[in-house]
């Protein structure tokens, strides 16, 4: 027994001799659930935009389409959520819905409203649940739901292109940063470096394995997806094998600065984590970042799994060109070379 409570007292003095490890393993989850608990509750009352598309010059519609006050629903057991109605043409609101801005269409012939949303987006279903009772005062009728089944409108055909992106992060934050990391921790940096090996040449066989490991991951779910769901390229297919690159130039550069001090493997995890998680949860890749606050949307959209996310996607949905996704390129090239710079510079090999 009192070797047991020794060996204990060991573990934990080592534990709390390593601020880092404390810090990512006790503070940074409760960090990290504060800030996605303020994010979705949005201090009780969530907000949705809903496209109203009207058959006639005036739109009768029981709400005020115009009001910037939108209409509230719900109650205090179950949240409420504020709707906010866009009036908008049919091809604007199908870009809407692709870029994820909306999850549903009400189009309006008349006095009858017919729904127009993806079944298996459980967002779209808890609107029109919720919209249809308040509307009509009954229970919904499955007679006024029309399912979207057209390229780019459907929950899967938004889920894709954030895979992809999410794959490309994924694979260079983990496979390089943490692999370096492990090789300093094993003293293999140190060996490898005193043997006529070029840096840059460790550098960049890191960026091209990468590289061949995205092209396999791109191709095997391109093709299975569309073999299962029929999604499709609309767009530029060079655009997306350039825009796979710059993703891999820029996480590449973001995984060196990561991994260029430290060789603890633990507190590489949480470094890691760090920049993996809330990019994972708010870029965009599960569901739109357009349900966060607008100060966050101000912030996200410049995080480079948002931006690499954004433009695959609009390669994939809306048909963008490769001049259309020009300056998202050029931003995550130079973001990863930045990076890789400065990592490089301050790299420690031993």
């Amino acid at each position: 027994m009192r070797q047991l409570v020794l060996l204990t007292g060991v573990e934990i003095k080592e534990y709390l001799r390593e601020p880092g490890i404390l810090f990512w393993a006790i503070f940074f989850p409760i960090l990290l659930a504060l800030g996605l608990g303020l994010a979705f509750s949005g201090g009780g009352e969530k907000e949705k935009t809903v496209a109203i598309v009207c058959s006639a010059a005036d739109c009768v519609f029981p709400y005020n389409i115009e009001s910037s006050e939108g209409k509230l629903l719900g109650n205090e057991k179950i949240g409420f959520t504020r709707y906010q109605f866009e009036k908008t043409s049919w091809d604007e609101a199908i870009l809407m819905l692709k870029k994820g801005m909306i999850s549903m269409i009400l189009k309006v012939e008349g006095d009858e409203i017919q729904y127009h949303f993806d079944p298996n987006n459980a967002d779209a279903n808890y609107g029109y649940l919720q919209l249809s009772a308040a509307i009509k005062g009954e229970a919904p009728d499955p007679g006024n739901i029309t399912i979207l089944e057209q390229g780019g409108t459907r929950y899967i055909d938004f889920l894709v292109p954030g895979l992809l992106a999410m794959g490309v992060m994924m694979s260079c934050m983990w496979g390089i940063s943490y692999s370096n990391v492990d090789r300093r921790n094993k003293k293999l940096l140190r060996r490898m470096v005193a043997t006529p090996m070029k840096k840059y040449n460790y550098v960049a066989s890191q960026l091209i394995s990468r590289l061949m490991l995205s092209a396999i991951e791109v191709l095997l779910l391109v093709g299975i997806t569309k073999w299962i769901f029929d999604i499709s390229i609309t767009g530029s297919i060079l655009a997306v094998v350039l825009l796979v690159i710059a993703g891999n130039v820029a996480f590449t550069g973001l995984a060196i600065l990561i991994a260029s001090r430290t060789s603890n493997t633990q507190i590489a995890n949480g470094l890691i984590n760090l920049v993996v998680m809330p990019m994972m949860i708010m870029s965009g890749i599960y569901f739109s970042y357009h349900n966060f606050p607008d100060f966050m949307i101000a912030i996200i959209q410049f995080f480079p799994l948002t931006i690499l996310a954004d433009s695959i996607r609009s390669v994939f949905l809306e048909g963008a060109t490769l001049l259309n996704v020009m300056p998202q390129l050029i931003g995550l090239f130079a973001f990863g070379l930045i990076l890789y710079a400065a990592g490089i510079r301050i790299y420690k090999w031993y």
